[in-house]
């Protein structure tokens, strides 16, 4: 592994843009002999910065992000951050599912980076490389601090997660959203059990996950949710879409958005072998449907657009603007002369 090429040492003088990602202490390597963790192996490092800026050229719609890890023992099959170990020399397959960095000064260095005088007090995302509530989280508690950071700083931030250990946190999210914007979404890009048993085996179930966006909201902390990714052919279909929206809308989400599969190297290549295991029938569709790249065609994107877009309004919830805070906003005071519209009762949805 390219661990010398990381170091404090090693960027003296160097010009390569990930020659000093790591601090100069050695590299350790873990295993942990428990069920949760059997067969994955954690090398824990320390990080120079870890405020990271996203590249001009990038469709995401904000400029810095919080990766506190990297692999991801939630093993989508689809993830497109698999790419990401290649530049370690690890594997992007098992490798990327089962070798876990994890950069143990996070929360320290994170305090002092917002400290710094030339930090701005920019937006934060975190989630959208890897889960920053993966399994390995449960043991090396490092979001505790970081958001502890974000807090006494008010630095208004937003976490992306398909992971219940969220809930863990519960309080400091409250007290970070008194103080500045804090935007939660949930990844549920469809509730299909047997579909996510062999798309996302390390994730908790979509229905876990519909219950953190359920008691986030009893905490007054509106949660959107990323229906991503949508499946062609696999979870696509109109009465699969329309299950998921009603699962969402059910659980008190404040947001839906979807967005269709998409196939970087690293992931493509990942994502077909575990086509032709699992549906080899589909192997030539997908040759063809994403013959142009990663993304599927634009046509196939706004029909699964607006048909999700449909479903949401159906059932009382919408889209979201990307990056959009999702903090309850406070009561506004209106002319006691002036009359106010009547609000209708909510009405509480089901899954029948």
């Amino acid at each position: 592994m390219r661990w010398e090429n990381l170091t404090v040492e090693s960027g003296s003088g160097s010009s390569r843009t990930d020659a000093a990602l790591f601090g100069a202490d050695a590299v350790t390597t873990r295993t942990f002999d428990s069920p949760e963790f059997r067969g994955i192996t954690f090398h824990e490092i320390r990080a120079r910065s870890i405020i990271n800026r996203v590249p001009g050229a990038s469709r995401m719609p904000f400029e810095w992000t919080v990766n506190p890890y990297r692999g991801c023992t939630h093993a989508c099959v689809y993830c497109f951050a698999r790419k990401t170990h290649s530049y370690l020399d690890l594997d992007t397959g098992l490798g990327f599912d089962s070798q876990i960095v994890v950069k143990v000064n996070a929360p320290e260095l994170l305090r002092h980076q917002l400290g710094s005088r030339r930090w701005l007090g920019d937006h934060i995302a975190m989630g959208t490389n890897v889960d920053c509530y993966q399994r390995a989280e449960g043991r090396y508690r490092l979001m505790p601090g970081i958001l502890s950071a974000l807090r006494d700083h008010a630095n208004p931030f937003s976490i992306l997660t398909k992971g219940t250990l969220i809930l863990r946190d519960l309080d400091l999210l409250v007290q970070a959203s008194q103080v500045t914007d804090v935007g939660i979404s949930v990844s549920v890009g469809f509730t299909d059990p047997v579909l996510w048993r062999t798309v996302e085996p390390g994730t908790p179930a979509p229905e876990r996950r519909l219950d953190v966006v359920r008691t986030l909201g009893e905490h007054g902390i509106g949660c959107g949710v990323l229906m991503a990714p949508v499946l062609p052919f696999l979870s696509d279909h109109p009465a699969q879409l329309r299950a998921t929206v009603r699962a969402i809308a059910a659980a008190g989400a404040t947001s839906v958005t979807p967005l269709v599969l998409h196939l970087r190297p690293g992931a493509r290549e990942w994502y077909m072998a575990w086509l032709g295991h699992h549906h080899p029938h589909l192997v030539r569709r997908y040759e063809r449907l994403y013959a142009e790249g990663a993304y599927a065609p634009k046509w196939y994107q706004r029909r699964i657009t607006r048909q999700v877009h449909d479903l949401a309004q159906e059932y009382g919830i919408g889209p979201t603007r990307a990056g959009m805070p999702r903090r309850i906003p406070p009561p506004v005071e209106t002319d006691p002369v002036t009359p106010v519209p009547a609000v209708p009762e909510p009405v509480q949805l089901t899954l029948l």
